[in-house]
């Protein structure tokens, strides 16, 4: 019975001593957590982060989250100046920083009680590449049984002057703040999965500037042009065009109106560039219609949204592809190139690059990545950044005259004269009053730089097209190479 008594004894003193370590961890515990600040990191959308790179010479907008109504200190270390703002009642900020003259690696602290650093930042030039798939097409994907070379390209590729950003791929119903990437310096790896159009502008761009430049890559494969266009722009445009909107939820296709500028443009408005490249197309080509009317919509929209004023705007005309449409076989993607162009007279503080010698009869990605590239940073060079000696406009039909069964063309940007680099002009077509459109016999008069054109088949002519066709490889140049777009004069 004693025994019993005692036993019980030690067990009731092992689960006193128990509950008293108990106590001591809860009571050593809080007294940490009171000895912890009560700050919360400040948080930063996926836009700003190390390795980026900030546009020049400009009142740059930095924002990001804090705690509510605290104290957000930001120090720039290119000028060593701190500023200084309160967050509102959501914790969110905005602090405006002056930007020096191109140069780095800088680094920007922010704090809101706690530092955080951003490091590797770079001040240069910023471009947004977009679009849909040749935008989207990465340097690897050049790699095939028609092309040599690609360890070539991305073991020359390093260049810790050059930066990279890829948005992720996502769509929204909503506008969203924040999206999926981070900046990284060029390499074999960075560069092989990044835009090969935007590599091949921005690498040029950095040899002929010699300043650091970023590149912003948001694009997506097989997407309309109205799926980059926010709501409310696309409802002053025609409300029933946002019905393919109505009753989603959790599925529905990358092509919807307004989900990928709400994903993945809206994050970085007001993100400080200076300008934008386009290559989009491809899925609208049977809308040619109105897609002149949504190219001018969407830069309104942009940038007005941006703003940062009128910003320059940079496009690739499609490349020829046999598209084989059994559905509308008359509507040839030469119609969806015109709208294309007629979008460039309508926008200002634009240009078009023509690729109409570069497209492929049976890849509707062609490979020569470079020209796109290269022509884009023609435009750039020549017209944003105002580097004389060059030209980046190529051939544009200025004046048709007819005189009895001959036509003669002259036009505007021939800059020293027209060429066929001895491949003979075999685009031209003519046509009478009938619309039968015959293939052309074109001489080039030098001395009164005009194209004179003429068809046995053809009397009395009244129209002429010029590459009109799914599929064609130009073969009309200035003397500086730079392509004619196809072109027609009728409206047929």
């Amino acid at each position: 019975m004693m025994n019993k008594i005692i036993q019980q004894i030690k067990r009731q003193k092992l689960k006193d001593n128990h509950m008293m370590d108990w106590k001591k961890i809860m009571l050593t515990s809080l007294g940490l957590a009171m000895l912890i600040p009560l700050y919360a990191e400040v948080t930063l959308p996926a836009i700003f982060g190390s390795n980026m790179v900030l546009q020049r010479n400009r009142e740059v907008a930095i924002w990001g989250k804090a705690d509510a109504k605290s104290t957000v200190i930001m120090t720039a270390s290119w000028n060593n100046q701190s500023y200084k703002t309160v967050s509102d009642k959501e914790g969110n900020w905005k602090i405006k920083v002056a930007t020096p003259d191109a140069g780095g690696p800088y680094s920007l602290k922010i704090s809101d009680g706690q530092e955080l650093v951003l490091e590797n930042v770079l001040i240069g030039e910023v471009w947004v590449c977009s679009g849909q798939s040749n935008m989207e097409w990465k340097i690897k994907s050049l790699g095939s049984k028609l092309r040599k070379g690609l360890n070539d390209i991305l073991l020359k590729s390093k260049n810790p002057s050059v930066r990279l950003f890829t948005v992720k791929h996502e769509k929204s119903l909503s506008p969203k703040n924040d999206f999926n990437g981070k900046w990284e310096e060029t390499n074999a790896v960075s560069v092989s999965n990044f835009s090969a159009t935007g590599y091949y502008f921005g690498k040029l761009l950095h040899e002929t500037l010699d300043v650091p430049i970023g590149l912003i890559s948001s694009n997506w494969g097989g997407t309309r042009i109205q799926a980059w266009i926010d709501e409310e722009g696309l409802k002053s445009f025609d409300p029933s065009i946002l019905e393919d909107k109505r009753d989603k939820k959790d599925t529905f296709p990358s092509n919807t109106s307004t989900c990928l500028f709400n994903a993945m443009i809206n994050p970085m408005l007001g993100f400080e560039i200076q300008g934008v490249l386009w290559y989009q197309g491809e899925s609208n080509r049977r809308e040619p219609e109105i897609y002149d009317d949504l190219m001018v919509l969407m830069l309104e929209r942009w940038r007005t949204l941006w703003g940062i004023g009128e910003f320059p705007f940079y496009y690739c005309q499609l490349a020829p592809y046999d598209y084989h449409d059994e559905i509308e076989p008359d509507l040839n993607s030469a119609y969806i190139r015109e709208a294309q162009y007629l979008a460039s007279k309508r926008i200002p503080n634009s240009g078009m690059v023509s690729l109409l010698d570069t497209g492929e009869e049976n890849d509707i990605h062609p490979l020569n990545k470079v020209q796109a590239g290269t022509r884009l940073a023609y435009f750039a060079l020549k017209e944003t950044y105002g580097v004389e000696g060059i030209v980046c406009r190529g051939p544009e039909l200025e004046e048709m005259t007819i005189d009895g069964s001959v036509v003669k063309l002259t036009f505007i940007n021939d800059h020293g004269g027209l060429t066929d680099y001895g491949k003979g002009y075999k685009l031209f077509e003519i046509a009478g009053a009938d619309k039968k459109f015959y293939p052309a016999t074109t001489t080039y008069i030098s001395k009164q730089k005009a194209l004179i054109i003429s068809s046995s088949e053809v009397k009395n002519p009244v129209a002429v097209r010029y590459g009109f066709k799914d599929f064609v490889i130009g073969d009309l140049f200035n003397r500086y190479g730079i392509p004619a777009p196809s072109f027609r004069t009728d409206d047929w």
